[in-house]
């Protein structure tokens, strides 16, 4: 399996979110910081307002912000609705025409997999991707200033 890179960018930029402990970010500042297209983040950015993970503010002030604390963000949660598509092989789909479906057991094997997958990211928040001891390497690298 593979995460796409929209599903990558919006846990980089929930992650840049929740080093800022409650200030707000702009899509530009996030995509620099990363070295990331903004065009790209700012579509992510609308993918995750819609679904509740984000709110965008305007004005002067505005900017991105989590809408919930970053331990109540489960990543299994944000990778299922940020994946479009989770079609591992053909059989997963609506239109399966692969001939040995009948009796082969890579769908039930291929399954297994990715159910295993998104147990282990269910055990996982935001939080913890953010949490020490890579806190502070984390928020260095991306230019974040400590809060006084």
């Amino acid at each position: 399996m593979r995460i796409t890179r929209h599903t990558d960018y919006a846990l980089r930029l929930m992650m840049y979110l929740a080093l800022r402990d409650g200030e707000r970010a702009t899509v530009g500042d996030i995509a620099e910081a990363y070295g990331i297209s903004r065009h790209h983040l700012m579509k992510v950015a609308q993918q995750l307002q819609a679904r509740g993970y984000v709110r965008a503010l305007r004005g002067k002030s505005g900017g991105l912000e989590l809408r919930h604390r970053p331990g109540d963000i489960n990543l299994g949660e944000v990778v299922r609705d940020m994946e479009a598509d989770l079609t591992l092989v053909e059989c997963f789909g609506d239109r399966n025409a692969c001939v040995i479906t009948p009796f082969c057991k890579l769908k039930g094997v291929l399954g297994d997999a990715l159910r295993s997958f998104f147990a282990v990211l269910d055990e996982y928040s935001l939080a913890d991707l953010v949490a020490a001891p890579q806190r502070g390497g984390l928020r260095r690298q991306l230019r974040i200033a400590n809060p006084e």
